[in-house]
Parts: C-alpha cells; structure tokens; sequence
C-alpha cells in the first residue's frame, strides 16, 4: 500500500500545544488538600510533568480568586541565597506599601533592594550569623502571613540552597502554619546531606502531608497527549503503542519525539488518522537532551542565537533583556523569536515573559552554545543587567564571572558574597568566593585578597584547596613584583598547610618570607605558621626562632588581623610546651563583630582545646571546645562543626566517656565526600583506639594506618600500631612504627607531643632488649617535663620511668611508680590509661610475690576495664585471674541506667526551656545549676536529636511533639 504524507504534499501537521492529559487522581488530592495549610511533596523524574501539573492545577483555582506563589530552584553552582523564594515574592508582590510590616521587615532590604522605600529602617547588624539568618526568616513569614496567599510552590527544590531548606523548616514549625507549601523534587537528585528529607519525617503532629509521585503515562494517555498535539484526530495505536515503548510514557520525551518526527517528515496520514512510517525508518533520539538538540539544530542560525541568550539568562527574561543578549536587530529579533516560539522551544510562560518549556530544555541548549559564543552572550547579559534601576550583583557576579571579566566579575562577586554575609548565610558567601578565585583569572593582588577573604570553614566537601591553590600557582607565570610574588608564595602556603600538606606549605611560605612587607600581617602569620612543630623533624628552637622572628601586630592593623595573629602565637607557644601560650590564650576574646572574626575566633579556641588535651588540662580543653562549638552555630561555620566534634570525641576517649563514641565517629571517617581529612583522620584515630580496645586489632589497624595521613594525629597514631605490634610479639615492627616519632617529639624536644609514643617506644627498646636506649630515652623525656605544668606528659613520664625500673626487676619501685602513674592518669582524668598502669602495678606485685594484693588489684582492674567498654584488655585480666585461681567471670560493668538516643528527664527539661526561648545563664538559674552544665546539656540533647544549632534544637522539639510550638529561638546562649 502506499503511504501519502502531509510533508510530501508540501503540508505540515496541524501542531498545537499539547493539552492536559491525566492526573485527574493527583489534582483531585491537590484540590483537598489545600483547603487548609498543607505540606505537598511533589515527586517525579526529569520530563514527568510536576511543572505541567501544577501551572493548570492554580490556573483553575486561580479563576476561584485563589492566589499563589511560584519559584523556581535553578541548578547553579553557586545558588543564590534563598533564591527560590525571593523569586516567587518579588514576582507575585507588586509592594509591600500597604501591608503594614514590623521593623523586622527591614532585614529584608538586602534581598530586596527595590523596595527601599517602602520598608522599615535596616536593623542593627547582629553578630550571630543564625540569628541574622533567623531575623530574616521572620521576616519573610510575615511578609507571607500579611498577604492574601494561599499557597507557596518551589520547584526543583533538590537545587535549593541551604538557607531556602532551612526556610522552608522554619514555615512549617510555625503555628499557625502561614501557608500551604507545595514543593516539587527528583528524588534521585536530593544530596545525601539535604535538609529536604526532613520537611516530612519531621514535621509536626498536626501538620498536614502527602507525598505525590507522578508515573509515566500508559498508552492510553501517550495517545491522547499525541492526538492533542494533531488536532485532536486519531493516532493509531500501534503509533502510539511504539511510541511509549521508546519514550517510557515520559509527557516531555513523547511531546519532544513528536515535534522531531514532524520536523523530519515522519508522521504520516493513513486511514483518516496519524500513525508512524515504516518502523525502521523511523529513530527515536534516546534522550530528551539529544531531542531538544536536535530540533535546535533545524532552526536558523539567528533564531538559535535567541534560544542560546535565554539559556545564558536562565531564567524568564522579557523580549526586550532576550534582544539586548541576543545582539540581534529590531526587525531581525522580532522575526526569528516569533520562529524560537512557534517551534514550541521556547513560551510564553506569563504575559511578556518568555522562557524554556521545561529546565531540561535550556539545559540542553547552554552546554550546546560554542565557548566564546558562550562567553559574549554572558558579558551582554552584564552589560544589561547593569543598566538595570537595581542590578541584581549575583547574577551581575555570574555572568561577568562565566564571561571571563576579572574587574567586573571581582566587584560583584565581592558585593554579593557581603550581601549574603550580612543575610547569615556564610556558605554562600563563600561559595561565591570560592567559585570566583577557581574560575577567573584574576591579578596576583586581587587574587590574593579574595582567598583572603574565603572562609574555607563554611565551605561544603572535602577537599575545597586543591583548585585555589592552583589558581595561585598560576598567578605566579605572570609578571609580578617580589612583593606580589611573596604574596602570593605566602598564601599557597597558608591554604596547603590548612589542607594538611604541611611540608608543601613550608616550602612555599619560605619562599615568601623574604619579600614580604616586614610589619605586614602576612609577614607575621607567615613565622608564625613556620613556628608550628608540624610535619617533618625539625627541632624544637628551629620553631621557636621562628616565634621570635614575629613582628608586633601594629595597632592599626584590622581587629580580625590582631585576633588571628593573638589565636596564633597562643597556639605555636602552647604546642612548643611554652607556658606563655597560656597568657596569649587567655587574651582569646569570646565576643566578635561578624562572621569573619567568629571564624579567627572558633579556630584560635579549638586550636587551643587541642592543645588543652596534649597538656593534659582538660577542663579547659572541653571549655574551649564548648566555647568554639558555640561561635561555630551562631555563625554557620559548617565545617568547624566537624571539626569540634572529632576533637571532643577525642576529648571524650581520654576521659572516658565511651558511650556512643563509635556512632558519632562513623559518621565522620564514612563520609569521604563532605568531611575534611583532618577531621576524618582524627574521627578515624578514635575508632581505632576504641577498636583496640575491644579486641577488633584488624579494623584497629586499618583506621589507625589510615589517622596516620593527617601530621597532627600521625604520632599518636603510629604509637597506638606499635601498641597493637607489641601485644602480637612484633618487637621489630613496633621499633619501626615509634623511631621517627620518638626522634621528633623526645629528640627533637616537642616533648608535648610524647606523652603517646614515649612509654610504647621504651616498651619496645625494653623488649628488643635495648635497655641503655631506653633509659637515654626515659631520662630526656623525664628532664623535658620537669618543672612543667603538663599532667599528660608528666603522668607518661612516670609510667616510663615504671617500665625501666621493671625492666630492671626493681619490682618495688616499679609497683610504686606504677601506682603514682595511675593516680596521675586517674587525676586527669584518664580512667583507660589508669586502669592499664594499675594492671602493670598488679603483675608488678604478683612477681614479687604479693600474690593476694596482685589478685585483689586485678579483680578491681578488670572490672573499671568492663565499665569501660576496653572487653579486650578486660578479658585479659579476667584470664589472667581465672589461671590463678580465681574463678570469677567478666565483671558486669556498672552505671547509671542508659537512655539511648533518647532524652533524659532533665536534659527534657533543659531543651523545653530553650525552646521557650531562654539562654544557658536563664535555664542554669532556674533549675540552680551551672551554666556549663546546662551547656553540657543542650549538646546531648543536639547530638541525640541529631541537631547542631540551638535553632534547629527547637524545631525538632516541635517536630518530635516533645513541646509546641517555639516563640523565637535565643539569639544568645551566653
């Protein structure tokens, strides 16, 4: 039979728009549903439909006078902050003139700038960067609560920012909940570590949730979708049948194959209706991408140019923004854009509003535009948007940034990251900044500033140095003064030693000393960083004659400069064993004027507690932890959180306090995407020291091996293998693992840096039966503490001098060393390490002959070990006691009962009174205890509830029914 096509009669098929097909049960839920503040979960692949769906779903309600908001959450590297919902606000609220807002509706005015003259007066400037992120939260549910809308629809939201996320939280914990969320997402494009999850498994009891997943079409509907596009006449079914088949009844996928077949002259007429030629005439593109490609490749190259501006502007632009991006004439633009949206491209998705169909669509067509065709569209479309009353600075920052301007590009970048400084969101900020410095080549001097400025800590991943510090390295092929060298030699340096490549940070910061300006900052932080005992061997007063070398902070210099340089020297003073550090820690302020000094401040306290914890004080080590952890939430230093918390881990396996210890590590040493390697490698060293403890010496060994990359945790690493070699009767292997560190730390006189290694390193000389080594070693680590207020290293040096006076069968005096040992360790407290130096003072005792006070000792030894959790070493006691006839099993370890990630009655009753709004100081005077201890408090309470700022505390509280709904959260936990 032959077969006569429209195309070859010269006729085209009578395309139309396709119409709503289906959904008639998910509209029908959407209808009940929003009678009343809901939360909707809008579920589906790429091409579903969700957008479709929903754009008739509100048209219909909009003819009932039901009004909404609409967003959109583009996929940019650097979002915006909370872009999405600016959007939907800027464009559905004409002016906020008459709606009678609070003062807190000047907290507004960094988002929206054009409404200056109808806002209240800028707020003071808060300190807190979540306490400014949460002041504008409120603001903006009130701006939602006084306007006469019922809904709030986000789309995309797995490309939301952090602070949208938050957001949106934030809403639903409200009560009365301000309006309906509809929110629209790909479930298999959510990041693992999205807030989004959480708007539905923990909402409030009474709020209102379903969760929509739209599926494909069947053949029915495929029909249907395709007969409206034809002029509602028949489609065949085995058409369409072949159809769903190649498009899996994806609505975006069967309307693209479509309009390409009718490009290609492959639909034909037969029998009064529209079916397919032959089948193997017939490729259907295996992707929307290559789809949508194609039949961009059909058009003119003019029209092409219209569709590559409006995927460089990427989001709805007018015809007038399209045609100055285009740079296109008058005539020209008008006639090929009426092409772009015949072709079904491109719509007009409100009146003077065009954009893409769908986010796939101008997806496809940006990575399709040349480079430098890429690149001129982008410098257009700055160019235009700085003509604008109110240039919008990030998405100026954007395209200067994607177009390759460094000045323009600079200047913006700048602009916009202080804007979302100012609004609380840190992280932006410095992705923003971040982004900048890797993609642009910017001058040496500019270049510098801006790492200068990034806050590496706020940053999300694990590695975010690798790429500025090649854009540094770049710097230096141009022609540079040796001052703008120096600069940039120094601030490689300070980013590689932050990434822990400590050697590769000295060298270059080596370089820069000499040309760097000698009362400057840099020339300070560079000796001071040369000062710290890191990486390889060097001896004690190389690092001090560095220290000394310091120039004064000069007066002038920025307060952040004078902090960091305080926080610095405190911490090179402190791990050089010098007591001064002290007085320099203590001029460590706590209270702080913005997010950067927090940042200088959160580190110089951390740096300090880890220090604390070498010294053995660790009261102070846990204070300035607390101290930092506070700073952190306050200002949304993301990543110090991590940090903080593998240091108190650490904190918490010298004192003890071994409950749940592995949980809260394993989320850091299997996370090898978003947590920092020095964070994981110390998470790594405590799971290992735990495992050893245990009994698990393989598993120990691989996290052990693995903390050793990290310098700062390599020494106590090694220390704790070589422990592990010499229980397996690997004396040589255990001499291997300590030589290097016991001639860095014993040696070379970091002797702070011993307590770990020096009591295994005698051990091991001990068993090789290299006694004079040993005591040469002993008695340079014991003149090393003399004198010093260090009880780690002085109770380490006791139990080395307890294992060579056994080495040398003075039983005695060992038994008595060993018991001073203990009680040094037990006084710190170090319950593990007084348990196992109580162990050597019994068998001490049992060789002497004292065989019942041995066993006596013993028995108590091997039940402090079960209350622990050490079963190994508590089982190996046990053995020992049941060979010598005492018949008693494992001792049951003791304790106050557990409550498991659940609340305790006053840890409840510590979180409510947060949640109403109180501070630490206001909660300890009402239950009469001490603020650290209400501090301690609300920290459990976050860990269990898996929390880490006292905001999100409060919600989650709401969210768990455990109280109603908060008043605002403290913006001071002081």
């Amino acid at each position: 039979m032959t077969e006569t096509t429209d195309t070859e009669s010269g006729q085209h098929p009578d395309f139309r728009a396709p119409r709503f097909v289906g959904r008639r049960d998910e509209t029908a839920a959407l209808d009940a549903l929003l009678e009343e503040p809901a939360v909707v979960l809008l579920d589906g692949e790429a091409g579903i439909g969700k957008t479709r769906l929903l754009r008739e779903f509100l048209a219909a309600r909009a003819e009932r006078g039901y009004r909404a908001l609409v967003g959109a959450c583009p996929e940019l590297r650097v979002p915006y902050t909370l872009g999405a919902v600016v959007d939907a606000v800027r464009d559905g609220v004409g002016s906020v003139a008459g709606l009678g807002l609070s003062g807190l509706g000047g907290a507004l005015r960094p988002l929206f700038p054009e409404w200056a003259d109808d806002l209240p007066p800028a707020p003071e400037p808060l300190e807190d960067a979540t306490a400014a992120r949460h002041r504008l939260f409120r603001a903006l549910a009130e701006v939602l609560g006084r306007l006469d809308m019922a809904v709030l629809v986000l789309e995309d939201v797995h490309w939301a920012d952090e602070a949208t996320l938050e957001f949106l939280l934030f809403l639903v914990s409200r009560r009365p909940q301000p309006v309906s969320l509809v929110l629209t997402y790909r479930r298999e494009e959510v990041p693992a570590d999205s807030l989004l999850p959480r708007l539905s498994s923990r909402l409030p009891a009474d709020a209102r949730l379903v969760r929509l997943t739209l599926q494909p079409f069947d053949v029915g509907e495929t029909a249907a979708l395709v007969s409206s596009m034809l002029g509602d006449e028949h489609v065949s079914t085995e058409f369409a049948a072949f159809l769903h088949a190649r498009t899996e009844g994806v609505p975006l996928a069967v309307e693209e194959s479509v309009r390409l077949m009718r490009d290609r002259a492959d639909l034909v007429r037969r029998d009064g209706g529209w079916a397919r030629r032959r089948l193997d005439r017939i490729e259907v593109p295996p992707t929307i991408r290559d789809a949508v490609l194609e039949r961009v490749g059909r058009l003119g190259p003019d029209t092409r140019t219209v569709l590559y501006a409006l995927s460089v502007l990427s989001e709805p632009a007018d015809p007038a923004t399209a045609m100055a991006v285009s740079g296109l004439p008058d005539d020209r633009f008008a006639e090929v854009s009426a092409e772009a949206l015949g072709s079904g491209l491109l719509r007009e998705n409100r009146p003077g509003q065009w954009s893409f169909p769908h986010a796939l669509a101008s997806h496809a067509v940006y990575e399709a535009v040349p480079a430098g065709e890429r690149r001129a569209l982008h410098l257009r479309a700055g160019r235009v948007l700085e003509r604008w009353p109110l240039p919008p600075v990030e998405k100026l920052a954007r395209h200067f940034r994607l177009a390759g301007e460094a000045e323009a590009a600079c200047r913006y970048t700048e602009q916009a990251a202080d804007l979302c400084a100012q609004s609380g969101d840190v992280t932006t900020s410095a992705l923003l900044l971040h982004s900048l410095v890797t993609t642009v080549a910017l001058p040496a001097e500019e270049l510098v500033r801006m790492v200068t400025k990034i806050q590496f800590q706020a940053l999300p991943g694990a590695d975010p140095y690798t790429r500025v510090v090649a854009s540094l390295r770049a710097a230096l092929d141009g022609t540079l003064t040796p001052r703008q060298r120096a600069g940039v030699f120094f601030q490689t340096g300070r980013v590689l030693m932050v990434a822990g490549e400590i050697e590769s940070g000295r060298r270059e910061i080596l370089a820069a000393v000499p040309d760097l300006a000698p009362q400057s900052p840099e020339a300070a932080r560079a000796r001071l960083l040369l000062a710290l005992p890191l990486g390889s061997a060097r001896p004690a007063a190389e690092h001090l004659r560095w220290l000394r070398e310091e120039p004064p902070v000069a007066p002038s210099a920025p307060r952040q400069d004078r902090l960091r340089q305080t926080s610095e020297r405190a911490f090179a003073l402190l791990s050089l064993g010098e007591e001064a550090g002290w007085d320099a820690a203590r001029q460590i302020p706590d209270v702080v004027t913005g997010p950067g000094e927090a940042a200088v401040v959160a580190l110089g306290h951390t740096n300090v507690g880890e220090e604390a914890m070498r010294w053995g004080r660790y009261e102070e080590a846990a204070a300035r932890l607390a101290r930092s952890l506070a700073l952190a939430e306050r200002h949304q230093l993301l990543d110090y959180l991590d940090s903080i918390e593998s240091s108190r881990a650490h904190l918490d396996w010298f004192t003890g306090a071994w409950a749940g210890l592995a949980d809260r590590m394993a989320r850091l040493t299997d996370d090898d995407v978003g947590v920092r390697l020095k964070d994981r490698c110390e998470a790594a060293l405590v799971t290992g020291l735990l495992l050893s403890a245990s009994g698990d010496r393989h598993r120990a060994g691989e996290r052990l091996r693995f903390a050793g990359r990290d310098d700062q945790q390599r020494i106590e690493a090694a220390a704790a293998l070589a422990r592990l070699r010499l229980r397996d009767g690997d004396v040589e292997e255990a001499l291997g693992l300590t030589e290097e560190p016991a001639r860095i730390t014993v040696t070379g006189g970091i002797w702070l840096r011993a307590t770990e290694v020096a009591p295994v390193r005698a051990e091991a000389l001990i068993a090789a039966g290299r006694l004079d080594e040993a005591a040469d070693l002993v008695a340079t680590f014991v003149r090393a503490v003399d004198g010093k207020d260090a009880p780690a290293p002085r109770a380490s040096a006791v139990l080395c001098r307890a294992l060579l006076a056994e080495a040398r069968g003075r039983l005695d005096d060992a038994s008595t060393l060993f018991a001073e040992a203990a009680t040094a360790w037990r006084a710190l407290p170090r319950p593990y390490d007084a348990a196992l130096a109580r162990e050597r003072r019994a068998r001490c005792l049992l060789a002497a002959g004292r065989a019942e006070a041995g066993l006596d000792l013993l028995a108590e030894v091997a039940r402090e070990l079960a209350e622990l959790g050490a079963r190994a070493d508590a089982d190996r006691v046990t053995g020992s006691l049941r060979r010598r006839g005492r018949p008693e099993g494992l001792p049951r370890g003791r304790g106050r009962p557990g409550y498991g990630d659940r609340l305790s009655p006053r840890e409840l009753e510590v979180a409510r009174l947060l949640a109403d709004g109180r501070t630490n100081r206001q909660i300890a005077e009402a239950l009469t205890v001490s603020a650290q201890t209400v501090a301690s408090q609300v920290r459990s309470a976050m860990r269990k509830l898996r929390v880490t700022s006292r905001t999100a505390l409060a919600i989650r509280l709401v969210e768990t029914g455990l109280v109603g709904s908060p008043p605002d959260p403290p913006t001071d936990d002081r």
